[in-house]
């Protein structure tokens, strides 16, 4: 599919600031550099650890930009209760550890599935687009199916590393496309993230059925480099 949309993650500019417990860099300032630079959302994930976002940035980002807001949150009571009261356009359910580096795989749905349920149709009732973070494969897609969700984001982690590691990714390349066309045809939106890198997503926009990109950390560390309006732009084309 041509076109696809770009979500741009803001979440290690965070790091960055938080490392040194300053208040530079400025998380708003690349929400609105993100935003002027033709981005078509910006991410942030709000852990329970707030390791990097933190509840301030989501009220102040939200406020200040145009384009959607979409947040990443666990299927927690407190994530629950903090994403309704601040009503972000997008909110995506991801799986969360305490001593992960970062993602490590898609939810694992049927885990208190009452209650992701519960979460969900919350979400929808108050106005979110909501989407689940999962596995590209046929068996979590008719389940988000049961489950009333508007789309799925493919953890595309491990189809990234082989591309990195110049390793056959052809077998991964299927599945996600296998289950992209299933969820077109269920009626869900699809859309994909993680690891994602100029050649990896130069690969992955191949797929069928794709919408909508996620990508922070390699957008992020990218921008040390060539700048963050730059960045954003050459994903841009590479998307199109």
């Amino acid at each position: 599919m041509s076109n696809i949309r770009l979500g741009v993650n803001i979440d290690h500019v965070a790091t960055v600031r938080n490392a040194r417990g300053e208040n530079y860099p400025s998380p708003l300032q690349a929400a609105i550099i993100a935003e002027k630079s033709g981005a078509h959302s910006v991410t942030i994930h709000l852990r329970e650890d707030r390791r990097h976002i933190r509840d301030e940035d989501l009220k102040l980002i939200k406020s200040k930009i145009k384009i959607p807001l979409n947040l990443e949150i666990a299927a927690t009571k407190e994530m629950l209760n903090i994403a309704l009261k601040n009503k972000p356009k997008f909110v995506c359910i991801v799986p969360e550890k305490r001593k992960e580096i970062t993602t490590e795989g898609g939810l694992n749905l049927n885990y208190r599935i009452n209650f992701l349920k519960e979460v969900i149709q919350k979400l929808k009732k108050n106005g979110s687009r909501v989407s689940l973070f999962i596995e590209p494969n046929l068996k979590d897609v008719l389940l988000s199916k049961k489950l009333g969700v508007h789309c799925v984001e493919f953890h595309t982690g491990k189809i990234c590393n082989l591309i990195n590691k110049k390793k056959t990714y052809k077998s991964e390349y299927d599945r996600i496309q296998a289950a992209a066309k299933l969820a077109s045809t269920q009626g869900i939106e699809v859309h994909a993230g993680h690891g994602l890198t100029y050649q990896s997503a130069k690969i992955i926009k191949k797929i069928k059925f794709i919408e909508e990109f996620n990508i922070g950390h390699f957008l992020v560390g990218e921008s040390i480099f060539y700048g963050l309006k730059n960045v954003i732009k050459k994903f841009k084309r590479i998307i199109k």
